[in-house]
């Protein structure tokens, strides 16, 4: 019989491995780590950190997410490009850009020889990660309940992303 002590013990000791394996993915994901893929772009630790926002760099190097339903850019509508906020590589279009609900710009497919995915096995989960080809910034994560013409959801954190109006 499960009482509530034995089931809130539980909950903590789940939330304290959940941590434990975010702060471990945190630091061993970067790009900067030696066993990471080789990128057109590399900095420094340091570097990075004086080119990006904190928000930024949480998100693009420490593999962070920001919270739901607080980018600017889930409200944008002009016509333009998403372009990656480490090297401003264009990533999406707004061509593809939709309201999907969840709080994050989303998109039915990125840019051709814009993104990498790798896998990430985060939250007791396996997900697909998608991250800047060019710079190795990570952008948020694939899943495959979107809409047509593709079937993918490009959920992406929108401080990972700089968006530039068509100028005509």
């Amino acid at each position: 019989m499960m009482s509530r002590r034995n089931f809130l013990g539980g909950t903590a000791v789940a939330a304290a491995l959940a941590a434990a394996g975010l702060t471990l993915r945190s630091k061993g994901a970067s790009a900067d780590d030696a066993a990471s893929p080789a990128f057109e772009i590399t900095r420094s630790d340091a570097e990075w950190r004086a080119q990006l926002t904190p928000a930024q760099y949480r998100v693009l190097r420490g593999h962070g997410t920001e919270r739901p339903g607080t980018s600017p850019l889930n409200g944008e509508k002009r016509r333009g490009t998403y372009n990656c906020a480490g090297c401003d590589l264009p990533l999406f279009s707004s061509e593809t850009k939709y309201e999907s609900g969840t709080g994050w710009p989303s998109f039915y497919a990125p840019l051709e020889n814009a993104i990498g995915t790798s896998e990430d096995r985060s939250f007791f989960t396996v997900r697909t990660e998608v991250h800047c080809r060019r710079c190795g910034g990570h952008q948020g994560h694939v899943f495959e309940d979107g809409p047509k013409p593709t079937g993918l959801r490009y959920c992406i954190n929108g401080v990972a992303l700089n968006f530039v109006a068509a100028t005509a």
